[in-house]
């Protein structure tokens, strides 16, 4: 497990990251969400040990990570950059066995084997890193960060120059890992890959925002309205809904669709169906309005980016 603890970061009078406190567990994928600039990657590169906070702590299994402890701590994590950081001139191969060499691997060259191998780079392994496309250098980092089977994984914007068929390549290999008991930290910017892939989404706007499941974070935008979907004219039941009484709010039609707002849905939803079953309706579909987490993250980032305007006016 990582943690952090009252991290912050600032360079000169400018703070990056503010006061963040939160954990990855083991099998647990945390997606790190946030606009440019919000502190992410100083956020992971305070995580792995790459640079030193202004204030706050990092943890590794309960161990502090300091200069005396860093070195040991630093060899259970891997970590992606932004830039993958590859050395041009040598080929991928030569790339990985740096790496391995630097981790004192045993079997280093089975293991750089298996590597190519898993990230389809066998047929490239003699070429150099400045003839590959951005998406095959990306490949190559993933590659590295992993080539030492660590316990943590730090990966920022590892979809960044990828094709679909490779991303769910990647998807299914973290998966994998966390299966097997890792900690894994992601940084994105797609939210739909946050959604499918991660435990617990982080919300990051120099600050800690927000961490939770996603269909937490999503609950809490609920607009209190209920979609209702029958077979026919949902016009026809309006009246049905109106003789409910007052706890059920403004029926309307949108599309197909029969929408009113309920203050209660665990309450109101049964006695809702009830009525238009006994009014002759079929139903299709009944479903509370939830936001997607597009939705949530916007309104978290923009709340946030006002209260900075109302601050910088006053």
């Amino acid at each position: 497990m990582i943690a952090a603890t009252r991290l912050t970061r600032r360079f000169g009078s400018r703070t990056v990251v503010n006061d963040i406190t939160f954990a990855v567990s083991r099998s647990e994928i945390v997606a790190l969400l946030g606009p440019n600039g919000a502190g992410k990657t100083t956020t992971l590169r305070m995580l792995a040990g790459l640079i030193a906070p202004t204030s706050g702590s990092v943890a590794i299994d309960g161990v502090q990570l300091t200069k005396a402890a860093g070195t040991s701590l630093r060899r259970r994590i891997g970590f992606l950059t932004e830039a993958p950081g590859l050395w041009d001139r040598l080929t991928v191969r030569e790339n990985l066995r740096i790496y391995a060499g630097l981790y004192d691997l045993a079997h280093a060259e089975q293991t750089i084997d298996r590597a190519l191998e898993m990230f389809e780079l066998t047929d490239c392994r003699s070429a150099r890193a400045a003839e590959l496309s951005k998406g095959m250098r990306q490949k190559v980092a993933l590659a590295r960060a992993l080539l030492h089977d660590p316990a943590i994984l730090l990966l920022d914007e590892p979809s960044s120059g990828l094709d679909p068929e490779v991303m769910r390549m990647v998807r299914r290999l973290l998966e994998e890992r966390r299966a097997a008991g890792c900690s894994i930290l992601v940084s994105t910017h797609n939210l739909d890959e946050a959604e499918r892939l991660a435990d617990r989404v982080a919300v990051l706007h120099e600050r800690l925002l927000a961490i939770d499941r996603p269909s937490a974070l999503r609950q809490r935008l609920t607009t209190g309205r209920l979609i209702v979907r029958v077979s026919g004219d949902p016009s026809s039941y309006i009246e049905t809904v109106r003789a409910l009484g007052p706890g059920f709010t403004d029926p309307a039609i949108e599309g197909a669709a029969l929408i009113l707002r309920v203050a209660d849905l665990d309450r109101q939803a049964p006695a809702l169906v009830a009525a238009l079953v006994a009014g002759g309706a079929r139903i299709l579909e009944v479903r509370a309005e939830i936001p997607a987490l597009e939705d949530v993250y916007l309104h978290l980032v923009g709340e946030t980016s006002e209260v900075r305007s109302q601050k910088s006016e006053v």
